[in-house]
């Protein structure tokens, strides 16, 4: 690890956007960034971020799978999570896609559009019955307590304070941080908490990282290094003076931008971004607006070769910040008992 001076390192943290199936994009840029490094990318890192869609990334990459593995569930197991494997077999004219869309609309009105069984099936085959605490990086997953209306981070136990979730299953955070409302429905946890998507109120974690980084862990606010991966950036225009139907399907980007933009702008301020150098390092490819969405998986391919493409241009200039060398071992303040032992 990087020394500069007066025992201080340099601490290097990924942060993972929210975004549903555009999680595809973040998962091959790691997986291009990954190609040269001969060892899983996770281990370069010494805190790991995400939400919803980026949290499923995180916790893989905690424990120990490639982002290449990764990318290989959204690429061949998206589509079942997302109902579309038989659906896009069958050929359909305008007609069959008009009434697929009106009937699925239908379903959502009443209950959530995507099975969360077969989203826990699937993440299950990744992620196994591992625990948190089996973690080989510090993790922060954020999700939503939809009951208390509070904040629920996932956390490994990297502070004396956080005794309780490292015993807590992997699958059980990747669900909670990824129960989108009106995708899925609200995750019930083993102790019967009910919680949603993270990305209600944090679908951008990297000022919740920077923070953890600066208080819990004590970390000089200047050492630190983020790479801060989001889901693709819409571009888009709102009317002057919008109503419901104005503004439509903006609402939600509108929403995620504002909080996107909130979490960079305090990330910044609190490293010194970048008017004491380059903290924040910033990959999210803009879009046209509508283009891409959160359970279309027509367009993984696409989603694929643009986080390959960016990886391509970005690795000369990230490699010599994040990957020169493995981030210190990580070692929790409470450990499992077969790790004790």
């Amino acid at each position: 690890m990087s020394s500069i001076g007066n025992n201080r390192q340099i601490r290097r943290i990924l942060s993972i956007d929210g975004g549903g199936i555009k999680g595809t994009m973040p998962a091959a840029f790691l997986a291009g960034l990954e190609e040269d490094l001969g060892e899983p990318i996770g281990r370069y890192f010494d805190l790991i971020a995400g939400t919803s869609t980026g949290g499923i990334i995180a916790l893989g990459l905690g424990m120990g799978r490639t982002a290449a593995e990764l990318l290989e569930l959204y690429e061949h197991r998206g589509p079942v999570i997302f109902g579309q494997n038989e659906i896009d077999d069958k050929p359909q004219g305008k007609m069959g896609r008009f009434w697929r869309n009106l009937t699925a609309i239908g379903r959502r009105v009443v209950r959530p559009k995507h099975d969360s069984a077969t989203l826990a099936r699937e993440l299950k085959a990744v992620l196994n019955d591992s625990l948190i605490g089996q973690s080989q990086t510090r993790l922060v997953i954020p999700a939503w307590d939809a009951d208390l209306r509070s904040p629920y981070i996932y956390k490994t136990a990297h502070h004396a304070r956080l005794q309780t979730d490292y015993r807590k299953t992997a699958l059980d955070a990747a669900l909670a941080t990824a129960a989108a409302p009106t995708y899925f429905k609200r995750h019930r946890t083993v102790d019967d908490i009910g919680l949603t998507d993270g990305g209600t109120w944090a679908n951008n974690p990297t000022a919740i990282a920077v923070v953890e980084a600066i208080t819990l862990l004590g970390w000089h606010a200047s050492d630190l290094r983020i790479l801060s991966l989001g889901c693709l950036d819409e571009v888009y225009m709102l009317p002057e003076s919008p109503g419901i139907a104005g503004l439509g399907p903006k609402a939600l980007n509108l929403y995620t931008d504002g909080q996107s933009h909130g979490a960079l702008g305090m990330a910044k301020l609190l490293t010194g971004h970048s008017y004491d150098g380059d903290r924040i390092y910033r990959y999210s490819p803009s879009v046209p607006s509508g283009f891409f969405t959160l359970d279309d998986t027509t367009k993984i391919g696409r989603l694929k070769g643009i986080g390959m493409s960016e990886a391509r241009k970005a690795k000369p200039h990230l490699t010599p910040i994040f990957f020169t060398e493995p981030a210190d071992v990580f070692v929790p303040v409470h450990q499992l008992k077969e790790d004790a032992a």
